[in-house]
């Protein structure tokens, strides 16, 4: 939390969830994809086979957020979710196309390519717990990727030792995931988790909604090494 209490302030149910999985939270949040997307070193091919399995990632993602709407009792927790919706679908597809563009990867490439294992599980697993339980757990298994990718891109940025410039082909996507568009997405996934767990009993609640965190936690820890293991294949 040392590089991110902004973002996830201490004490937080969001923090509560990422202390209680610090081994997860540190193999996701310092995973050598991470390192590698750090000082540049990572192979070409396994960003790129991130880049498109993370087209159909955010399908799912989208999904998710219809569900959370279908899911909300409050116009409140209808709206935020049906606003994340609109902006999953109507803007983050479309930067995510054109940033993939610059990758030699066209949505119609990105679209046709088979979905990984890595990306079904992890996706299958958080509209399974949408399904099966309530908003909050719900919001539970999509925290860590929403959280998780603000906190390493603020990590990151903050690091001397990040390479910079032209000789880091991955300076773009740190400096959207460290900027302050996506830090106020951050901010605003911590602050929804903690209406939900006051409002549906969270602190009773809590040893499960850590399980799922852990578990989606762990998820997006193969979901970059997914990006590694396609060098292999």
């Amino acid at each position: 939390m040392t590089d991110s209490t902004d973002l996830v302030p201490a004490g937080s149910f969001c923090a509560r969830l990422i202390a209680a999985c610090p081994g997860p939270w540190d193999a996701y949040t310092r995973h050598p994809f991470v390192a590698g997307m750090a000082d540049g070193s990572l192979p070409q091919p396994a960003f790129r086979h991130y880049l498109a399995q993370d087209y159909l990632f955010l399908i799912h993602f989208a999904r998710a957020y219809a569900l959370a709407a279908s899911k909300a009792d409050t116009l409140e927790d209808m709206r935020y979710a049906s606003g994340t919706l609109a902006a999953l679908v109507d803007t983050e597809m479309k930067l995510h196309v054109q940033y993939c563009a610059g990758w030699g990867l066209t949505e119609a490439d990105m679209a046709a390519v088979p979905e990984d294992p890595a990306c079904v599980a992890y996706t299958r697993y958080v509209l399974d717990r949408g399904h099966a339980g309530d908003l909050l757990d719900l919001y539970a298994a999509l925290a860590p990727c929403v959280v998780g990718y603000g906190v390493i891109g603020a990590r990151l940025a903050a690091d001397p030792a990040t390479r910079r410039g032209d000789g880091n082909p991955y300076e773009a996507w740190i400096a959207a995931y460290s900027g302050e568009d996506y830090r106020a997405v951050v901010r605003n996934s911590v602050a929804q988790v903690e209406r939900l767990a006051a409002a549906r009993g969270g602190d009773s609640r809590f040893d499960g909604l850590a399980r799922i965190f852990r578990q989606a936690t762990d998820l997006e820890v193969g979901f970059w090494q997914m990006g590694l293991d396609a060098l292999r294949n």
